[in-house]
């Protein structure tokens, strides 16, 4: 068994290096349900028999901070020293303003929102093993982050970074969870001390009482419009629960204020946030940091300015468009694509609403049907941060291409497509290529999967080196920027203007089994925000704005998502089958936020008591690509991974309106929730 004083290194890990605050073995105090206090290693047989009740630990329950009311009360008892009032961090946008341009506008509409605990349920529960060779310990596990973890397990055992070796497995789901350490502390201190491999796979229960989980929020929003719909001043203020330790909480509380406007031009902006402890699992990562939760609150409230102003729902949402300037000042001259998703999306906003309106004047009984629509932008990286990734490429004596490439592939398909890139920017077929995947000791640092960031970073990383790797070959024949490669065989030929020039491969000086290679690192151009939260946070956007039907049975209040149209700008579509599979895996996890996932520590702990969408809630899903080039991305390409999901949830709460004039203001709607705003809506 081990605990506490067997951590040689630091007992503690965190992503974020200045808010690493989440122990390894629990010492003295425990903040949540599901945080270690020991790991009990043997043979499978013996650790399945082990009585737990029978462990050999005293507990004295404390009172536990559970609420951000509670949280934030005077006098709360603090959960970390130093972080006065529960508060691990603040983020702030501010442009314009504010009072003036609240006080000049026609209508002003505002409102409370409320989320809860979201659970990321991937497929694949946290498994890993490790071995100790030497004086060097080895961790394979499912992972988002394998140069992270290495470091992070580096410091636990006390050893250098290059003592300590990580690679990943193919991950089956992440969506940020996978981000953070679960098992490899553990595996990795028992290997090291036991000098024997150990593995370990969590129980679904274990997974989901441990791990991270969305950010619960409050959120109070007030927008101002014009009469003619321009929309002139926004207020947004959201608290976060960020549960025992800080994990991704910085992060979430700088990237929402960031996106709080969504891809709409307003000239007097204030956006701030707050990220509370509270005596629950950390809320950490989860596709799209926050950003879901803030689309909720502002998208509902454009659509009752719409109302107010007497302007239809799509045409209202006046698009930000080249050379305007965001809430952070930054002006994109070139690559906004979202007013053409909105224009892509008008004929069947048209067809559905009308089709709405029939059905419910023909339809007796309680079934009555909506439409709503919700846009989104997302910032592609880490925000106002330095955000690298670094791809290697090479030719082997044989003729096959291989590349080495740490973006970890969590079932996003960051192993096709930056394949895809690489080989196009080569000049040569992707049929020759062989894949070494994330591995510390064997390719380069691409940086972790996580923000949208592989198509646009990595895959521009690896458009670099393919170049690099094809100037290298040209290079040695003496052969133009144009000329044409072919490899077969162990050959290299180069055509150009009639002239034809090979190269036999086995006859060429090799290092590290390369004949030829490129390796190349990208860093998107990115200024830091200011104290008011002006910059230029990321070097490229993606947008998007779905469109959703449902029907609503008013009598019980439950909600099925009959149709899901959904339009993406994403600069240049390197794969459209991959493309298609975000947007729909996207649409189900939206589907799951508005309607049914609601993670309640203790209580929804297994797949039976905590709800996530089946094959019969997710409806047909039909994806409109938009390719606005960005200048930035590789072939104009942008991210779309967490953009997918942002939109799904605010334009099911609108739809819901739509056919019951019933505003839900707290998610999960469920049946009992949907029911009860139908009726005061009725009351009203």
């Amino acid at each position: 068994m081990f605990t506490a004083p067997d951590v040689p290194g630091e007992n503690r890990f965190g992503v974020i290096p200045h808010f690493r605050d989440q122990p390894v073995f629990a010492e003295q105090e425990t903040r949540f349900r599901g945080e270690a206090v020991a790991a009990v290693v043997g043979e499978a047989e013996a650790v399945a028999d082990l009585e737990l009740g029978l462990f050999p630990v005293r507990w004295s329950e404390l009172e536990a901070v559970l609420s951000l009311d509670e949280a934030r009360e005077k006098g709360a008892a603090l959960l970390h020293s130093g972080r006065d009032g529960n508060v691990l961090t603040r983020g702030l946008v501010k442009r314009g303003d504010l009072r003036r341009g609240l006080a000049e506008s026609d209508v002003v509409v505002d409102g409370d929102f409320e989320t809860g605990f979201v659970e990321h349920a991937y497929i694949e529960p946290e498994a890993g093993f490790a071995r100790r060779v030497g004086d060097r310990v080895e961790v394979r596990a499912c992972t988002q982050a394998a140069f992270m973890d290495r470091d992070a397990i580096a410091a636990i055992l006390g050893l250098d970074n290059d003592d300590v070796r990580v690679t990943t497995t193919a991950v089956g789901g992440g969506f940020g969870s996978k981000l953070d350490l679960s098992l490899q502390p553990y595996v990795a201190l028992a290997a090291w001390h036991l000098n024997q491999p150990v593995s370990m796979t969590y129980s679904r229960p274990e997974s989901m009482k441990s791990t991270t989980k969305r950010h619960p929020s409050n959120i109070r929003c007030k927008i101002g419009a014009n009469k003619d719909g321009r929309l002139t001043a926004m207020e947004f203020t959201a608290v976060f629960n960020t549960g025992a330790y800080a994990s991704w909480g910085p992060t979430v509380a700088d990237r929402v204020p960031v996106h709080a406007s969504g891809p709409y031009c307003i000239p007097a902006y204030d956006a701030r946030s707050v990220a509370v402890h509270t005596n629950n699992p950390p809320a950490g990562a989860f596709r799209g940091f926050g950003v879901p939760q803030s689309a909720i609150a502002q998208e509902a409230l454009f659509d009752e300015l719409a109302e107010k102003l007497g302007i239809d729902r799509l045409e209202f949402r006046i698009p930000l468009e080249n050379g305007m300037p965001t809430g952070t000042g930054q002006v994109f001259e070139s690559g906004v694509g979202f007013k053409k998703c909105l224009l892509a999306l008008r004929p069947h906003w048209h067809r559905l609403c009308a089709g709405a309106v029939s059905f419910n004047e023909n339809t007796m009984g309680t079934r009555r049907r909506g439409v709503g629509i919700a846009g989104v932008w997302y910032g592609c990286g880490n925000t106002s941060l330095p955000n690298p990734s670094t791809i290697r490429v090479g030719i082997t004596a044989e003729g096959r291409v291989t590349l080495f490439q740490g973006a970890t592939d969590i079932g996003q398909g960051a192993n096709t497509v930056i394949a895809q890139i690489c080989a196009d920017a080569a000049g040569i077929d992707i049929a020759l290529f062989d894949l070494i995947q994330a591995d510390t000791h064997r390719t380069p640092d691409a940086g972790k999967t996580s923000a949208s960031r592989h198509t646009f970073v990595s895959g521009k990383a690896a458009y670099l080196a393919g170049l690099a790797l094809r100037r290298e070959i040209l290079e040695a024949v003496n052969a133009p920027e144009d000329a044409e490669l072919t490899v077969a065989r162990g050959r290299i030929t180069v055509r150009h203007s009639g002239a034809v020039k090979r190269l036999v491969l086995s006859e060429l000086p090799a290092t590290d089994g390369l004949v030829f290679s490129g390796e190349e690192t990208y860093d998107p151009p990115i200024l830091p925000l200011d104290k008011s939260g002006q910059g230029a946070p990321y070097a490229q956007f993606g947008y998007g704005a779905h469109l959703v039907e449902v029907e609503v049975d008013t009598g019980i209040g439950t909600v099925r998502v009959s149709k899901v149209i959904a339009a993406h700008d994403v600069g240049r579509a390197i794969n459209p089958t991959l493309i298609e599979g975000q947007v729909e895996g996207g649409v189900a996890q939206g589907i799951g936020m508005a309607l049914m996932e609601e993670f309640v520590p203790g209580v929804t702990e297994n797949l039976h008591d905590y709800l996530i969408p089946t094959f019969g809630d997710v409806p047909n899903v039909e994806t409109i690509i938009i390719e606005e080039a960005d200048p930035h991305g590789p072939f104009g390409a942008k991210g779309l991974g967490e953009h997918v999901m942002v939109p799904t949830a605010p334009a099911i709460l609108n739809a819901i309106y739509h056919a019951t004039g019933a505003r839900i203001r707290q998610i999960p709607a469920t049946p009992d929730r949907v029911l009860r705003a139908i009726r005061a809506a009725r009351a009203f």
